[in-house]
């Protein structure tokens, strides 16, 4: 590609598409009454409706149970006692009613009362009062819970997680706070800056405050370096959601035998997820689809994929998704989607898919449709996401995977993982004595590759450690032979699933490109 075309500026978006932030003052310009925004973070929703009231004229009054209605300062730490009697959410209704002036209101947390009638109620007479007013309600909280009756009445808005230019302030600011400080040691230079702000990415401006200050603490530095601490604080997120699971992998693509054509092409895509890569013009890839036979090393991939990109390796587990309450399974994969995001860039794994989706087919008569609708939300997201998010799906069973998740556009590539040929066979018997602290030049590779025809990566390093056991019981070293005396012991699964595992071989030649 000329550079020339590689350094063009996008083409400018439509002036009518704006980001959530501007969205929220748009609707206020605009005199919606009732905005719902959905964020964790208060004070920065309050600073941007501050900024947002200074710009329009108008004042910032805020309301929780605990102080009622006040005035919104944000340079004061204390709150003030708000209003005689504004505490009851109720009466804090009817005084919003009673200001005369251009105002916006923030209700924090007040989700927990709009599941009674004389709230909802309340509410609905707040949002007819201020139609022809210049005043907005804005209600604030992290979780959605939207009655009914309000459905048509409510604005929602997904309010955004830090910036990188964000987190970049931040940085600078620690920068300046430590800079009479010799004790500390801060390298924010383009490249650090990057790899930190990176790594910060989807944790609150809080959140990102409190892992800095605590990788200071542990380290007394905030350098490239530090980045692995601090996405160790994204495991916080990944294990309170209870529906993804953050594995620390230590495995290394050095460690994953043969497969050269798929390492190869994870390689090409070692750095698409650098600012370099972005100013050059490519796009983030999507992911890829593992298919193939069992105990071949689809799995080892994804871990391994982890630690060459140094991105954090997320596994959903499609049976934590399921829920016996209607439309708790749906909402389920919505959120972890959410979280994979608000994390990113990250890898997601979604282990065996073809179990979870098996039925999606018959889904409308099995459990209602919930297997139809949840697989419909995935495809999806996978079609349409924006976020640099990499999904590593792994299948055994290619006959009962849907055909829309094969498509063209879910997925960057599908590989088809075969049995190890004998130079892998070879290679991978080598890796897994290493790892055992043998010296692999010592074995006969070659002999133990032809005799180990038609065996798995898997079933290779079971007849390594069946061999060590037996060896250890005898009270001597694993040699050649005690390895090929396991080899005689184990049928392997290409002889038990030999119909299954060649149907699977025709039906991938055109379909799939071969990871060998």
């Amino acid at each position: 590609m000329p550079a020339t075309a590689a350094q063009s500026p996008p083409p400018a978006k439509p002036r009518w598409i704006v980001n959530p932030r501007e969205e929220i003052e748009v609707l206020i310009k605009a005199r919606y009454p009732l905005l719902y925004v959905v964020s964790w973070e208060e004070s920065r929703v309050l600073a941007d409706l501050d900024a947002i009231a200074s710009r329009l004229g108008k004042r910032v009054y805020e309301w929780s149970v605990t102080h009622g209605i006040t005035r919104f300062r944000a340079a004061v730490d204390r709150k003030p006692e708000g209003r005689k009697g504004t505490k009851d959410p109720i009466l804090a209704l009817r005084e919003v009613l009673e200001f005369n002036e251009p105002s916006i209101f923030a209700f924090k947390d007040f989700h927990a009362y709009m599941k009674e009638t004389q709230i909802i109620r309340g509410l609905r007479d707040v949002v007819h009062a201020l139609r022809n007013s210049y005043s907005s309600v804005v209600i604030v909280s992290p979780v959605v819970e939207v009655p009914p009756e309000l459905e048509k009445e409510m604005t929602l808005i997904d309010f955004p997680l830090p910036t990188r230019e964000d987190l970049s302030a931040l940085l600078q600011q620690i920068k300046l706070e430590l800079a009479q400080n010799p004790s500390y040691q801060i390298d924010l230079s383009p490249a650090a800056e990057e790899k930190l702000t990176e790594a910060a990415i989807g944790l609150t401006l809080q959140e990102a405050e409190n892992v800095f200050a605590k990788t200071l603490v542990l380290t007394q530095r905030l350098t490239a370096s530090e980045a692995p601490l601090i996405y160790s604080e994204k495991k916080q997120i990944i294990r309170k959601s209870g529906l993804l699971e953050y594995v620390d992998s230590s495995e290394q693509i050095e460690g994953v035998g043969g497969l050269r054509r798929l390492k190869s092409w994870l390689a090409k895509r070692r750095l698409a997820f650098s600012r370099e890569a972005r100013q050059f013009g490519l796009p983030v890839p999507k992911g890829v689809l593992f298919l193939g036979v069992q105990g071949c090393g689809k799995s080892l991939c994804a871990k391994a994929v982890a630690s060459l990109w140094r991105l954090p390796l997320l596994r959903l587990d499609m049976g934590r998704v399921f829920s016996s309450y209607v439309g708790t399974s749906e909402e389920n994969v919505r959120r972890a989607i959410r979280i994979a995001e608000s994390v990113a860039p990250a890898i997601l794994w979604i282990d065996e898919i073809d179990k979870g989706f098996s039925g999606a087919q018959s889904s409308a008569f099995s459990d209602s449709g919930t297997t139809a609708r949840v697989f419909g939300t995935l495809l999806t997201w996978l079609q349409e996401k924006q976020a640099p998010v990499f999904v590593i799906a792994t299948a055994n069973n290619v006959e009962i995977l849907p055909p829309e998740l094969l498509r063209k556009g879910r997925f960057d590539e599908i590989f088809f993982v075969d049995l190890p040929n004998e130079t892998e066979r070879q290679e991978i018997f080598a890796i897994h004595l290493a790892k055992r602290n043998r010296p692999y030049k010592s074995f006969d590779l070659a002999q133990l590759a032809r005799a180990a025809e038609g065996f798995s990566g898997a079933e290779i390093e079971q007849c390594v450690v069946s061999a060590m056991y037996d060896a250890f019981e005898q009270g001597r070293d694993i040699d050649t032979a005690a390895i090929l005396k396991a080899i005689r012991e184990t049928y392997p699964i290409s002889v038990t699933m030999r119909e299954q595992i060649e149907y699977r071989r025709k039906w991938a030649a055109g379909r799939t490109r071969p990871a060998t």
